[in-house]
Order: structure tokens, then sequence, then C-alpha cells
């Protein structure tokens, strides 16, 4: 017997193009709640999708809150014990909700990281100790574990909450914009000894950088832009808040460095695309240590 009514999927979008969504959602059980987090004043195709799903609710958030604002909006309308965060470029394993159903009725873990199956060389799960991690890089790969394994982390593309553990559905520091989230959100859970698992059942399909996809001359300019200026400005500020301002630094002086010297090569090559991609690194991490919020939006993303 399925245990549905006490689960809801949270999914955060921007902009997202139909086909992307309708995917993401043809793949979820029509009995359990979706909530749908429009970063921004207005859904497109609302009525296509609310006549098309029945267990669908739409919310838009006025302006872009990132990943963790977004979120944190949608979880707050929550009111079962359990909520599934979903990127809406996944596409969920047929036997998906086959597979989730028992772990509705484990009361023990905090979180649970599902099984990325078109990506044979990304870690979804793993530990902060760097020897641990590469042991356990290893029996990952070759899919050498049991289906529940005791995580530190997990990636953000999906994640189960159970908010019988997690009190708070305020879960991730919107200082973040986009990057790092949960891994910080895995860095507090582990200061209170809660568990967190990587389970190899539940499947999904991530097709990576899809969850924003706008028509328009100089969108994908503009997205690549703000990716790699939160990339350095979210991993400064992830390191600062978990290992202190001095070990932040130790680990990003020489990325700086080196964003700095190709800046120069590309420069001379006259490789305005790889220029910009190290400009905006450099930008994004300068500006998180010296404690500037994550303040860039570029031309779309407001």
């Amino acid at each position: 017997m399925y245990n549905f009514k006490n689960l809801t999927i949270v999914i955060v979008t921007f902009l997202t193009d139909t086909k992307t969504l309708l995917n993401c959602l043809n793949s979820v059980d029509k009995r359990v709640k979706v909530i749908i987090v429009e970063n921004s004043p207005r859904f497109r195709n609302r009525n296509f999708f609310t006549n098309r799903f029945k267990n669908l609710q739409i919310f838009c958030t006025g302006k872009n809150l990132g990943y963790g604002g977004g979120n944190n909006f949608g979880l707050k309308k929550v009111k079962t014990n359990f909520a599934l965060i979903l990127n809406p470029d996944t596409v969920l394993d047929k036997f998906f909700f086959k597979n989730i159903n028992p772990l509705l009725n484990n009361k023990s873990f905090s979180i649970i990281g599902c099984e990325l199956v078109d990506d044979k060389t990304y870690l979804t799960g793993g530990f902060f100790d760097e020897k641990k991690n590469q042991s356990f890089k290893k029996d990952f790969f070759k899919n050498n574990r049991k289906n529940l394994t005791k995580v530190d982390w997990i990636t953000g593309s999906s994640i189960l909450l159970n908010f019988k553990k997690i009190k708070s559905k305020k879960i991730f520091d919107e200082n973040f914009f986009l990057y790092f989230e949960e891994f910080d959100f895995c860095q507090k859970l582990k200061r209170k000894n809660e568990i967190v698992y990587l389970c190899k059942s539940l499947k999904i399909k991530h097709l990576g950088f899809k969850s924003s996809n706008l028509d328009v001359q100089g969108f994908k300019s503009d997205s690549e832009k703000l990716r790699n200026w939160h990339w350095m400005w979210s991993k400064f500020y992830y390191y600062k808040k978990n290992y202190g301002y001095f070990t932040a630094v130790m680990r990003s002086i020489g990325k700086l460095l080196k964003s700095v010297f190709k800046i120069f090569i590309y420069q001379i090559i006259f490789d305005q695309q790889n220029k910009n991609k190290y400009i905006y690194r450099s930008l994004g991490l300068v500006n998180s240590m010296l404690g500037f919020k994550s303040y860039y939006r570029g031309k779309f993303f407001n």
C-alpha cells in the first residue's frame, strides 16, 4: 500500500522551458502532491500545467530568490511529514515511487539523496573528510554498497526531507544564491549528529543546466557569467562559514591567481568567452573574500 498522502514534491523553476518541466512532471506519480515555485513574478503556461496535472499547485515568488530561497519558500507550503526537493531538469525512474514508499515509514533519517543513473562519473554523496571520501568514491563507482549508505553530504538535485526530524522548514542559508547550499545544510546536520543517507534504489536522470532556459539573445552568455560568479562566491562563503576565514583564503588564493593568469592568456589569444569565464570567477571570489553579499544577478536573473 502506497503512503503518498504523506509526501509532497517541491520543484523550483525559473523560466524553465515547457518540455523540460513536462518531462519531469510526467515522471511523477499522479497521487503525489506537487508544489512548483516559480522564482519570478509570473509562471508561463500556468493553465496548461494546472489543467494537465490536478495534483499541482503553482506559486510565484515575485523575484528570483535563488535555489535556497526558492526551496525555503516552497517548503513553507508543505503540510506533509515528508518532502522531496526536485530540480525541474530531472526525470524519475519508473520504479522510483515503489522504492520510496518503504522509506516514508523510516523514522530514523533526516534526509536521503538519490542516485543519478545517467552519469557514472558524478559523486552524488560522500564525506567531508578527504581520505574517507576517496575510499567511498571507489566503492561508489564499483556499486559496492548497500541500498542505504550513511554519508555526510548529498547533492541538491533531489533531496528527501523528513520533517519529523527536521523541525524548521527554512533549511537553506539564503545568503547563498546558487551552489553549495546543500553542502552547508549537510554540515549543519552533521554537527547535530543527524542521519543522512544515500539511496541506491532511488534513481533519477538529471539533465543538468536545463533548469532555466530563455530563448533570448544574450541569455546563455549571461547565464554563464552568473554561474561562474556564484560558483566562486558561494565556495568561499561555504568554507568561511564552516571552516573559518583563514582556511577559506588558503583554499582560494591559488584559484584567484590562476584565474588572473588565465585572463591574461585569453586576452593575448583573443578568446573573449574564456576570458569572461575567469573574470567573473575572480569577481565572485573577491566579492566573497571582502564580505560582500551574493548580489550579482546579471541582466536576466533578477
